[in-house]
């Protein structure tokens, strides 16, 4: 089912083109003052004139140096959703940048924000997972989220947000289960992201199977991943056409490949065909993931019996341009062929 997007047009009777634009050095100081005025209209320009001048990093800096931060938590629950939503978007428009990123992280947003994931208005709650998918791309923003116990809230998310917030929490938590995976196994995360994967949204199954990924790579995650019987929904997933997708599913499927549980769930789920269609293909992007499952596969006694049949699919990667595929076909090959 089609949903709406998330608008960020302001309500009919807030005029952002009266909003005094100000220039210079003073006219942060200025704008900062205006943040803490009992006017609401003052606060709504301020806000709208401030969104405008954090797009230059330079402000970014003076901003975090005067304290902006500190005024602008205050705001995120102010009554007016004017307010929050042009709070929230000072702050992810200043998440762009480098500065501003460590200013939030060492400011204690991650922590403010957390009370608006609950908001009711679409536009606010899709600027502060915006502003949570900056932050985990930088380790110690990632370890910001997870101290700040927003995991299992996220995973909740995923059950009832908009589409276009989905992709924000499945990047986020990509980026953050890279770290550590405890608090996500014990919300229910491979539950919820089983379901994801026979998602209409291309682009929800592929960040899906990401997520997977990266919770595979943990021994607990490998475990859990298994359990719930996640393979041959992934299986299903390699005949997407889309690239990343593929190389996230293959990625997810490798890694939960590794345990001997996993290795016979993806023999039970016809695993073999579609990967050996991908390491044909030369284009492929998913083309190592592929033959590296494959290679695991191999281990098994029926795997290698069927990919014996298939030598001179691998063969042929020995000439890929790629120097890891053609280490990943030999490694292949020589399992392939070991004998007993």
């Amino acid at each position: 089912m089609a949903q709406p997007r998330i608008s960020a047009y302001l309500p009919p009777d807030i005029d952002p083109t009266k909003a005094p634009l100000a220039f210079g050095r003073r006219a942060l100081p200025k704008l900062n003052e205006e943040l803490q005025s009992p006017e609401l209209l003052m606060q709504q320009r301020a806000l709208m004139a401030l969104c405008d001048l954090v797009h230059d990093p330079e402000k970014v800096y003076q901003a975090i140096a005067l304290g902006f931060l500190d005024n602008l938590k205050t705001l995120l629950v102010h009554h007016d959703q004017t307010v929050r939503q042009k709070t929230t978007e000072v702050l992810s428009i200043m998440a762009l940048h480098s500065i501003g990123r460590q200013g939030l992280i060492q400011s204690g947003v991650i922590s403010a924000l957390t009370g608006l994931l609950d908001d009711p208005v679409d536009i606010c709650r899709k600027n502060i997972h915006q502003i949570f998918d900056m932050m985990a791309k930088l380790p110690e923003g990632a370890g910001g989220v997870l101290r700040a116990g927003l995991i299992p809230p996220l995973v909740l998310k995923l059950k009832t947000e908009l589409d276009e917030v989905q992709e924000l929490i499945l990047d986020t938590l990509s980026n953050c289960l890279r770290v550590e995976v405890s608090e996500a196994l014990a919300a229910g995360a491979v539950t919820v992201l089983k379901e994801k994967l026979s998602h209409p949204s291309t682009a929800i199954r592929s960040k899906a199977a990401w997520v997977l990924l990266e919770i595979s790579s943990h021994a607990e995650g490998k475990i859990a991943v298994c359990k719930e019987g996640v393979i041959p929904l992934l299986v299903s997933l390699l005949e997407d056409t889309q690239p990343e997708g593929q190389v996230n599913t293959t990625g997810a499927l490798m890694f939960a490949a590794v345990t001997p549980q996993g290795r016979y769930s993806a023999m039970g789920a016809e695993t073999i065909p579609p990967l050996l269609k991908l390491v044909a293909e030369e284009t492929s992007k998913a083309r190592l993931n592929a033959i590296k499952t494959l290679t695991l596969l191999a281990e098994l006694p029926e795997g290698r019996q069927t990919l014996l049949d298939h030598r001179a699919t691998f063969q042929r990667c020995l000439d890929d341009p790629s120097e890891a595929v053609q280490r990943a076909a030999q490694i292949a090959i020589t399992v392939i062929e070991w004998k007993p």
